[in-house]
């Protein structure tokens, strides 16, 4: 009798540990919502359907406006392009480079430590450094064109909201065993039609991120809608179709949504190490699902702290300070946006080592952990760059255009 007690008792152990490791949402996002009208809700959130996790990123517009201090260079330089044929010059242009203005943004959530609407289209993010940034439009992130906010309050249960009922959100960690109506994060492998592979944490359509999201399509004329938690691979098969291979060995052609065909809205894949890639469906190779690893819990994000590294010109000059680059990042937690073989990239710049200028239209970005990319496509990283901005320790500040850039290294 003893031993079938204790075998009872072992099999019940191995129940709940297995049920534990299928709770771990200590990577999801968490927090204590309030509303316009004083209603309090606590608990797991979905952020306009594809953000849900620490790792995912909050996009936005920031406004440039500057208090410049004085620099030894000019920072509204007029720059006149020109192209010569057999030594006459058959057109010129001539830009100017003002500082105001506006560009895109984005944080990754585990950085904020509360979010405050202040307007239609318009939030105070609250870092977790107690810097303060204000982000504006510029997605379906924020304002009234956000698809949905689902919070799964431990009370009321799944509580959908839109824009005009928040007023205020202080995130937190949440306990690691939670259960959510949404099942798993989805995680895996990208390839693309080059080689390349990246591995993360995945969106798919900009819509799907969850075991229980369904993926659509149609198999022989017949409509089929497939929860995610039950696929292993899905391969590009053509423009208009893709080859979709289930856990049980079950094969099938589906065609005829942009789930499956060339007006997908691109892959997303997550990145701990660097940030984010968007995958278009032209680039697109195959996706192997398996299972996420250790959580990313929301203790592991700084809330950024200022960049500082180490500025080298073409002519051997070198200024070492406080940087911001391109006239608008200035901190660890902002992204350097840019394209590698039609791949979109958004790097935090945390996890930047040094960023080397080829020619006028690209740059080489190497990553602390030794990966390079040779990015292009984005004023981060071509010559409409606003210029790169150094404040010295005896708070002189320095403009170094991009005509003169050769490099950056990076301080960790």
């Amino acid at each position: 009798m003893k031993r079938i007690m204790v075998f009872i008792t072992a099999a019940v152990l191995v129940i709940i540990c297995a049920t534990w490791a299928m709770a771990d949402n200590s990577g999801r996002i968490y927090g204590k919502l309030t509303t316009v009208d004083g209603d309090v809700f606590e608990g797991l959130i979905r952020w306009d359907k594809n953000e849900a996790s620490w790792i995912d990123v909050l996009n936005g517009n920031r406004d440039l406006k500057r208090k410049y201090k004085k620099s030894r260079r000019n920072k509204y330089r007029d720059r006149e392009k020109s192209i010569d044929f057999f030594g006459w010059t058959v057109g010129s242009s001539r830009t100017i480079s003002y500082g105001y203005g506006a560009s895109q943004s984005g944080v990754r959530f585990g950085h904020i430590k509360k979010l405050e609407v202040i307007d239609d289209d318009a939030v105070l993010l609250i870092m977790k450094s107690g810097e303060e940034v204000e982000l504006e439009g510029g997605s379906t992130d924020i304002g009234e064109a956000i698809r949905e906010i689902v919070i799964e309050d431990y009370n009321e249960g799944e509580i959908e909201l839109v824009w005009d009922d928040i007023e205020l959100i202080e995130f937190s960690q949440g306990d690691a065993n939670l259960e959510s109506s949404f099942g798993e994060r989805l995680y895996g492998t990208l390839t693309t039609r080059r080689g390349d592979e990246f591995t993360g944490w995945v969106c798919w359509d900009v819509d799907e991120l969850f075991t229980t999201d369904i993926l659509d399509g149609e198999q022989k004329r017949r409509s089929r809608k497939v929860k995610f938690g039950k696929i292993k691979s899905i391969e590009r098969y053509s423009s208009n179709g893709a080859t979709v291979v289930l856990n049980n060995g079950d094969e099938m052609l589906m065609r005829g949504t942009n789930d499956v065909d060339d007006s997908n809205r691109g892959i997303t894949i997550s990145d701990i190490g660097f940030g984010q890639v968007v995958v278009d469906w032209d680039e697109f190779d195959r996706l192997d699902f398996t299972e996420q690893p250790k959580q990313i819990t929301y203790k592991e994000f700084d809330g950024g702290r200022r960049l500082k590294g180490t500025v080298f010109t073409e002519d051997g000059e070198k200024y070492t300070g406080k940087i911001r680059w391109d006239n608008d990042e200035e901190y660890t937690w902002e992204l350097l946006d840019g394209n590698y073989r039609d791949i979109e990239f958004d790097i935090e710049f945390g996890y930047i080592k040094e960023i080397k200028r080829k020619g006028y239209r690209s740059s080489i970005v190497t990553l602390w952990d030794g990966r390079s990319f040779r990015l292009r496509g984005s004023n981060d990283v071509d010559e409409d760059n606003k210029g790169i901005f150094i404040e010295e320790d005896n708070g002189d500040e320095i403009e170094v255009d991009w005509d003169e850039f050769e490099r950056i290294e990076f301080a960790k």
